[in-house]
């Protein structure tokens, strides 16, 4: 029994080299243009900083809301913020308070019938800056 070699097609070669050469071109193409490539790469920078950007104003609003919450505990109460709201209930002054009584119904300020205690050095009187 004889054999015969084959001799390989040229076409065959030209197959397999034009396919490697479009796969290597496809790869070329992603390594630069793709989503994750060089020009991808950039988005994603730049993108990486708008969210550091975001993250910080809102680790700030977040820190904001929990110095607010902090001062609802009853062990952390400030002094002054508690006289402060306790006096404004109760409507009590102290010697050195100014008191300026206000319309509920208008948020304007309301006169007295009585003369202004305006001449005592402890209680100057008070002009507006609107001329």
């Amino acid at each position: 029994m004889s054999t015969r070699l084959r001799r390989p097609s040229v076409w065959r070669q030209l197959i397999v080299t034009a396919a490697l050469v479009a796969f290597q071109g496809y790869l070329g193409y992603s390594a630069i243009g793709g989503s994750f490539g060089i020009e991808g790469r950039k988005q994603l920078m730049a993108d990486i900083g708008d969210l550091k950007v975001q993250s910080g104003a809102l680790s700030a609003e977040m820190d904001s809301y929990r110095h607010k919450v902090s001062l609802f505990d009853s062990k952390q109460l400030d002094p002054d913020i508690l006289t402060e709201k306790a006096r404004a209930l109760l409507s009590m002054a102290q010697v050195g308070d100014m008191v300026v009584m206000v319309d509920p119904a208008t948020g304007q300020p309301t006169t007295g019938l009585l003369n202004p205690s305006t001449g005592n050095e402890a209680m100057p009187k008070i002009e507006s800056g609107i001329d």
